[in-house]
């Protein structure tokens, strides 16, 4: 069939069944011709255009122009062909190119007009310059982006940003070179220096840190740099445990691996506490990198927990000077996810280095100085910069390229606006569903269905629900949230495990909160929302609540609810793909479940741009 559509085709390449490489999917058919890239889904024998069939193709475009180096600035053309049907519908071929540069709508094609249509799209793109190579198309590399765990284990393996990341990350090559370039200069001329890096939501902080630790110029004896600290104890637990895995399937000892990964990726807190614990020993090593910065904790959470009289903060600067040569940290820092009672901010950093001012040379993004929008505001030293600060302003200290969801630039304003309430400027940034699609619901099996479907389309990408830790009442649908529950539940096997794991994400019978999603992702995600955040009846403030005994009751401390939105601002970042958010209908016979305020926020959800699924 495919052979008689396309014979009146003077020129051209064929491609059956091209694998999209570290992704399991292969598109039917690519045809190349002049400067057009043809994306062909057949569905034989069938007689719709099924609307999952329709996003497969549309899917296999989208990758192709993110991830595929020939693809770029070329005519994309996403087609899908029902063999079942004589004739497909009349298609509007005028080809504005509405998803964003480079993809045109889904053609829907029929049996016997698969090669009219083909010859009409390339009459009206009158664009027939920077023909395609073949030959250079087949060879061009092909890098989709990589989640935290993948890159961690690649990076492990000694590959480096530039081999693992799409076309978008170059951002992060330069400031990884940076960063390396500050550590030989330290090293050099005998520095304590720190750098502030900043950058908006997804775009790489965690990456561009775990880079550092591995920089094959940095590297000895195949040994990491330096030790990348997190106080994200879900997070170093689930990346330990990922490049664990992976080694030992490689035939390699667990406990070697385990005591081998443990020297590398360390909790913070824990960190501290040995240094705390052996007062004259200086640290192993001269770089560390603290990931999410900004969380590290305040004087009186470390006199509650510790008994020590000084921020998390100060008490780093503190270990890493007792190397008397050099030593150099990287912050990386984020703003609007703190989410625990403690976290003291980027200005404690600020504090701390006023005490510290004459042994440190500071190094940040015009972000950390001024508060910009990915640091929430807050700036390093929140008056003026201290006289005798020695201070460089660094471009490349400041990540400004999304690397999580590459199909959702918009979607972090988004989520910033609907959580400020500003429902109508909400509705103007929401992405094009094609590009990320974001649905709501009530009926919690139906987003089920949804998430697996999506992940039928490509069973290497992970799906999963998210919750605020907040809601135990979401037990009520058979949803658990509570810690307790991890006992069987694991995390790291919630992340990790495959699909035949009753303990895995794929399941969506536990969901993962803010505290054990917070810095991973996942593709695909269904996000459960609560009660403990709730808009008024005018849909203009929210309510914020806290679940305690057998009722909800309102909080009312500006920190606590500063929090409360954050949470939520993490769960609805978690997604590379694209999500769905269930908002249970409530129930007027329980008085924890009120169907009037979850109402609430589906009518707000909708006003800001939302569609039902």
């Amino acid at each position: 069939m495919l052979k008689n559509q396309l014979c009146d085709l003077k020129d051209g390449f064929i491609i059956l069944e091209y694998e999209l490489p570290r992704r399991f999917r292969r598109p039917d058919v690519i045809v190349l011709y002049q400067n057009i890239v043809f994306v062909i889904e057949f569905k034989i024998g069938s007689r719709q255009h099924d609307s999952t069939a329709i996003w497969q193709v549309q899917s296999y475009a989208l990758d192709l122009r993110d991830f595929h180096a020939a693809c770029e600035n070329r005519i994309i053309v996403p087609i899908l062909c029902a063999t079942g049907i004589d004739e497909g519908p009349c298609c509007n071929l005028s080809f504005n190119k509405s998803i964003s540069s480079g993809v045109t709508e889904v053609i829907l094609a029929g049996a016997k007009n698969l090669g009219y249509l083909i010859t009409q799209i390339i009459k009206n793109i009158e664009d027939t310059s920077n023909s395609i190579d073949y030959a250079s198309w087949i060879k061009a590399a092909y890098k989709p982006s990589p989640t935290i765990i993948e890159a961690a284990v690649q990076l492990y393996q000694g590959h480096g940003v530039r081999e693992i990341s799409h076309r978008y990350a170059h951002n992060l090559d330069k400031t990884v070179n940076m960063l390396v370039s500050e550590i030989e200069r330290a090293s050099y001329e005998g520095k304590h220096v720190i750098c502030f890096i900043t950058g908006i939501p997804g775009s790489g902080k965690t990456l561009t840190g775990l880079e550092v630790i591995h920089d094959p110029d940095l590297r000895k004896d195949k040994v990491a740099a330096g030790v990348f600290l997190s106080g994200n104890g879900p997070l170093v637990k689930i990346v330990r445990e990922a490049l664990v895995m992976h080694q030992v399937a490689r035939g390699r000892s667990r406990r070697e691996c385990q005591r081998e990964v443990t020297t590398f990726i360390q909790n913070v807190h824990q960190f501290l506490r040995y240094y705390r614990e052996h007062p004259n020993e200086p640290p192993h090593e001269h770089v560390v990198v603290f990931d999410e910065a900004q969380r590290a904790w305040n004087q009186e959470q470390m006199k509650r927990k510790h008994g020590v009289d000084k921020t998390e903060a100060e008490e780093l600067l503190e270990v890493m000077e007792r190397l008397t040569d050099w030593a150099v940290i990287i912050a990386l820092v984020g703003g609007g996810q703190e989410i625990y009672l403690g976290e003291s901010g980027l200005e404690a950093w600020g504090k701390a280095l006023e005490k510290h001012i004459d042994k440190w040379e500071v190094v940040a993004s015009r972000e950390a100085l001024v508060g910009g929008a990915s640091v929430a505001g807050h700036r390093l030293f929140p008056e003026s910069v201290p006289e005798r600060v020695r201070l460089r302003e660094e471009p490349l200290a400041h990540l400004s390229v999304g690397v999580r969801s590459h199909r959702a630039r918009r979607w972090a304003d988004w989520v910033n606006k609907f959580l400020s309430l500003r429902l109508d400027e909400a509705k103007e940034v929401v992405p094009d569903s094609r590009e990320f699609p974001c649905f709501i619901t009530r009926d919690l099996e139906k987003a089920r269905k949804w998430l697996r479907e999506m992940w039928l389309q490509e069973p290497s990408y992970r799906i999963g629900l998210v919750a605020t830790s907040e809601d135990q009442r979401l037990r009520a649908y058979g949803i658990e949230v509570s810690s307790s529950f991890r006992t069987s539940y694991p995390y790291e096997k919630w992340f990790l495990a495959p699909p035949s794991d009753v303990r895995s994400s794929y399941f969506l019978e536990v969901a993962a909160t803010e505290f054990e999603c917070q810095g991973l992702e996942l593709d695909w995600v269904g996000v459960c929302w609560g009660s403990d955040l709730t808009p008024d009846n005018q849909l203009a403030n929210w309510i914020y609540r806290k679940f305690r005994g057998s009722r909800w009751l309102h909080v009312r401390s500006e920190i606590e609810r500063a929090y409360i939105t954050n949470r939520y601002r993490v769960l609805l970042t978690r997604a590379r793909k694209g999500m769905v958010i269930w908002v249970p209908p409530g129930s007027k016979d329980d008085p924890t479940r009120d169907p009037k305020q979850l109402d609430h926020v589906y009518k707000a959800l909708k006003a800001a741009g939302l569609s039902e699924l």
